[in-house]
């Protein structure tokens, strides 16, 4: 079986299930389907095909996802080199499509309901898997020397709730919901923000940027949200290209999920 006629299933459309379908992809693994819940609340909004389930379509870095509603609309967006983006928060495609392998890349830190009988290849990103058991593979999704590394047993690392460190700020970076209620906002992503400015609001409370910098993350306004939850992000890089594209730490975990799919389907793994 060559890659080309592998069947993907990936948990979650948002920025990590996302640089996993675009990296797969584009090693010319085209037959990808992503399952989406009903209203997705991704950040990164720009370089998330969950973008799609909104919009109907949406493109990263120049490939095209496209809403799909049923089991035709995978196929025909299969037949137009495009990656159909499904509503399926119970998975059921899972069981309609029967895919070579699984990718739960929901990033919810915790495993809720993904099991290594989904398909002969199942992988977990980042924490609440235990490879061998829960899936074939583990990934680590968290920044640092073992970013995007392997385990064949194990776990990944538990979530720490502290932001990557870019540009020197961590929880500073990130724009949370002060209390539960609407979030609404003027501001774009990618527009430049200076430190107090406000950007958005949640049930009449305002959210101020805490460095400079730039909205690399934000929330689609008219989102309910509740406490605490993430809102956008700060880059105080400053580029605002940086907005538009996959993140290193993206790729580099996609890079892993590709790497798994070959050695799955190059060492005599049955389909």
């Amino acid at each position: 079986m060559g890659l080309e006629d592998l069947v993907i299933g990936i948990k979650g459309a948002g920025e990590m299930a996302s640089a996993v379908a675009w990296r797969l992809f584009s090693a010319r693994i085209r037959k990808l389907f992503m399952m989406e819940i009903e209203k997705p609340l991704a950040v990164r909004r720009k370089v998330c095909f969950c973008e799609a389930v909104y919009e109907k379509r949406h493109t990263v870095e120049g490939i095209e996802g496209v809403l799909a509603e049923n089991a035709a609309d995978i196929y025909r967006a299969w037949a137009s080199d495009r990656i159909p983006v499904i509503v399926d928060p119970s998975w059921e495609s899972v069981t309609c499509l029967r895919p070579h392998g699984v990718v739960d890349a929901i990033i919810a830190k915790e495993n809720l309901g993904t099991r290594i009988h989904d398909a002969p290849l199942v992988i977990g990103l980042g924490p609440g898997f235990t490879a061998a058991i829960d899936v074939h593979f583990v990934i680590e999704t968290q920044r640092g020397h073992d970013l995007g590394r392997i385990f064949t047993k194990g776990c990944a690392l538990e979530n720490t709730g502290v932001p990557g460190n870019i540009g020197g700020f961590t929880k500073e970076r990130v724009l949370r919901a002060p209390i539960e209620g609407t979030f609404r906002t003027e501001r774009a992503i990618g527009d430049r923000v200076q430190k107090g400015e406000a950007v958005a609001e949640v049930g009449g409370e305002i959210i101020r940027a805490s460095i400079d910098g730039v909205i690399r993350g934000l929330l689609r306004p008219g989102a309910v949200v509740t406490k605490g939850l993430k809102l956008g992000d700060i880059d105080p890089r400053g580029c605002v290209e940086y907005c538009f594209t996959l993140s290193d730490k993206a790729r580099a975990v996609a890079g892993s999920v590709l790497e798994v799919v070959c050695r799955a389907y190059n060492t005599g793994r049955e389909s």
